[in-house]
């Protein structure tokens, strides 16, 4: 399917505020522009942007509920009651418990952590784990990550004589849940400046709260923030405002000195004596850790990040990379299985949204399964699968459809069900699966357009090759990190030509090196486009095309040089 380039238009009032920048700052109109694009308007806003700094994190007892928390947690720490750190069996559960665990190990010895079974407990907390606390003389679990809708099992809870405190940062329904406090920046009543904190990133909030009210030095919750980084990464929330703050200084400190758990993982997956990026985590490090609670246990994945020593570290990373293997094996079979199912609907054309069903396909790989035919089709998709008695499944969506809100609309027939905007989960009986399907497709086909069907790289700016400059590579690294709201700029140049010297690489010869030149240009610029094969034969015939690319450094033999990464090509033949 071909891409349709969607160029991001200027305003005269952009265009002013961008002149402002170059004249107070000299920095280069293009990188002016983008941020101007992101709403970094002032001189001041770039410092910050270009500089985040740790002052800046917001006062965590803005947060609703926050002066009961660390009220109860210290009344906890005083009478040395057992309290569980409880959270979900994903990469940012894991995380979240292995900080908040790591971080009151020195102030308790009466301290537990717990991660539900995906396949005997499911998603959230479960009876299941309540009666473990009750069973060990719990009184406060801190949950993370997950409890903003357990209003049933918060209650069974109180009648056990346990009290809860709920970190999560999902959307919370009208009715909060009957605990000692609820930490939610996406309450209805919240003040709190900043709503896209991850789970982990409450977490951090409540111990930085508490570390606020004894009089503990910060830095020794700084050494935690490589945790929060690979959970914002992870979790896929916008990398803006605190949530930047949080992810530039967790990328230094998994770059320079992260646990010796991360630092296994690190290693395993061959980032040693790189600069691991937000990338990195999404694609290497985040898969591995999820993969311990896809395949097998979350709890192994919270070992292996609070591991003191650095050989079972090895071991358990070698583990979860073993997990992560089967993991990748068990995605590939269950997405051919899909697409075997999708390839028999008779009206694929006409379907605006896709949903599968197989009663006997693996709980832990069915979100991969439905981003990756999310991917494929552009479509939203739900994949939904057996477990116990429930049909269970995973949801992803395209941009402009909030496939939450979709799901919601539905709860009639939903047993349970929680998310976001593109990523959500739910259950249901069997019986109710009819009427789901007919439903959730009626609503995807009044609500998505065409246009959201079809792939889309959206263009920042149009650039002649001269102006990609060691300057603009420089400053662009500035913007780093890059994530959800602060994505990597992709620009396009247009008429661009082969110098002579392009030619096919890789072990199937499916990837291109290129050297182009333009009207503006002296020298060849250098350019990979991974899989683009296709279009070789048009390039060496020296006809002008246009590209689509981001700009990377390339280090080969030591020697650092600019090269462009092509994520588009069109010829005069697409």
């Amino acid at each position: 399917m071909t891409n349709r380039w969607n160029f991001r238009t200027t305003t005269t009032e952009e265009l002013h505020k961008r002149d402002e920048l170059v004249a107070a700052l000299g920095i280069t109109p293009i990188v002016c522009l983008l941020l101007v694009q992101r709403g970094i308007t002032s001189v001041e806003e770039v410092k910050k942007f270009f500089k985040p700094n740790l002052n800046d994190l917001h006062d965590p007892f803005l947060m609703p509920d926050m002066d009961k928390a660390v009220k109860r947690l210290n009344k906890a720490l005083g009478n040395k009651e057992k309290i569980l750190v409880y959270g979900d069996y994903d990469v940012d559960g894991t995380t979240a418990v292995s900080l908040v665990y790591k971080y009151l190990r020195p102030y308790s010895s009466s301290l537990d952590y717990y991660i539900p079974d995906r396949y005997d407990e499911g998603y959230g907390i479960s009876y299941k784990g309540i009666n473990y606390a009750a069973e060990n003389d719990v009184k406060l679990i801190i949950s993370l990550d997950c409890g903003i809708k357990a209003i049933e099992k918060i209650k069974y809870a109180k009648q056990k004589g346990i009290d809860f405190i709920i970190c999560d940062h999902h959307v919370p329904d009208d009715v909060l849940p009957d605990a000692v406090a609820v930490l939610d920046a996406k309450r209805t009543d919240s003040i709190y400046p900043y709503e896209y904190l991850s789970g982990c990133g409450v977490g951090f909030k409540f111990m930085q709260a508490f570390a606020q009210s004894n009089g503990f030095p910060f830095s020794e919750l700084e050494k935690l923030l490589d945790l929060t980084a690979v959970s914002i990464a992870s979790d896929i929330v916008p990398i803006t405002g605190e949530n930047r703050i949080l992810a530039y200084y967790g990328l230094k400190q998994l770059n320079m000195n992260p646990s010796l758990g991360l630092k296994g993982i690190i290693d395993i997956c061959g980032l040693a004596g790189k600069e691991i990026t937000i990338s990195d985590i999404v694609f290497k490090i985040g898969p591995r850790i999820n993969a311990s609670g896809r395949m097998m246990n979350g709890k192994e994945a919270v070992e292996l990040l609070l591991a003191k020593d650095s050989e079972i570290a090895r071991e358990k990373s070698e583990n979860i990379n073993q997990y992560n293997d089967e993991r990748r094996e068990l995605d590939k079979r269950i997405t051919d299985e899909a697409n075997a199912i999708i390839d028999q609907f008779s009206n694929m054309e006409d379907r605006k949204a896709i949903i599968v069903y197989d009663q006997s396909w693996h709980k832990g790989v069915i979100g991969i399964v439905a981003s990756r035919l999310t991917e494929k089709y552009h479509r939203p998709a739900v994949v939904l699968t057996k477990s116990s008695e429930l049909i269970t499944g995973s949801a992803r969506s395209v941009t402009g459809f909030d496939i939450y809100k979709a799901i919601e609309s539905c709860r009639d027939l939903l047993e349970n069900f929680g998310g976001h905007t593109y990523a959500a989960g739910l259950s249901l009986w069997e019986e109710n699966l009819e009427a789901f399907t007919k439903r959730f497709l009626e609503l995807a086909g009044e609500e998505i357009i065409a246009e959201q069907m079809t792939p889309q790289i959206d263009v920042d700016s149009i650039l002649e090759l001269k102006d990609i400059t060691p300057k603009l590579m420089n400053e662009l690294k500035l913007m780093n990190p890059f994530g959800p709201n602060n994505h990597k700029p992709i620009f396009a140049s247009l008429g661009v030509k082969d110098y002579g010297t392009s030619k096919l690489v890789g072990k199937e010869l499916e990837h291109i090196k290129l050297e182009l030149i333009d009207s503006s240009s002296k020298t060849p610029m250098h350019a990979i486009a991974f899989g683009m094969h296709p279009h070789s034969e048009q390039i060496k015939t020296m006809t002008p095309f246009d590209i689509c690319y981001t700009i990377e450094e390339n280090t080969y033999n030591g020697n650092t040089s600019i090269q462009l990464m092509i994520k588009d090509i069109k010829t005069e033949d697409t």
